[in-house]
């Protein structure tokens, strides 16, 4: 009877292994600079669902702007053609209307005090001049605990600037889009 018993439990146990849950895992890295050194963020997904197929292309972004007139990264990295979903973070606790945030993605060759002069005249607009073909991408302003979330398809390789574009902000609030 004790040798039944054993055995009946081995081979529950097998059928538990087997039987189990086959779920396959990926993991998607995106490489985000934060100014100092590149980082590579590692994020698990399942893979058994077609969505996930049409994601492979999708890179997170997430970048924040403070009180203190400063994005949390100075460099984003991303590959030509990828469709971006950037998320801008306010974590600050001013009003839009004091320390109001956007984040612009502009043209290559776009002189940034140029288009910063143009964009205090664009309130009405969240600081983005009409008819411009200087922006490629562009959040709304947001305030402090606000976030907001945009998509766009990276452009071809190259190197672009990005900024906010409230009075003033964008000679600090400044980095680099790599596009690979």
């Amino acid at each position: 009877m004790r040798f039944l018993s054993k055995t009946v439990l081995i081979l529950g146990a097998v059928a538990m292994i087997a039987c189990g849950d086959k779920k396959e895992e990926k993991e998607d890295k995106i490489t985000i600079g934060d100014g100092n050194s590149p980082k590579t963020e590692t994020t698990t997904k399942e893979a058994s669902s077609s969505s996930d197929a049409a994601d492979a292309d999708v890179v997170e972004v997430s970048i924040e702007g403070n009180d203190q007139m400063r994005f949390n990264k100075d460099e984003i990295k991303v590959k030509a053609g990828q469709t971006v979903r950037l998320t801008l973070k306010h974590v600050g606790e001013m009003e839009k209307s004091v320390m109001g945030h956007n984040w612009v993605l502009l043209t290559q060759g776009t002189v940034i005090n140029e288009f910063g002069q143009k964009a205090v005249q664009a309130k009405d607009n969240d600081y983005i001049p009409e008819g411009t073909n200087a922006v490629i991408a562009h959040t709304k302003m947001i305030g402090g605990g606000e976030e907001v979330t945009i998509e766009f398809e990276a452009p071809a390789a190259g190197e672009y600037d990005f900024i906010c574009s409230f009075p003033g902000h964008y000679s600090v609030m400044k980095g680099k889009f790599i596009v690979e």
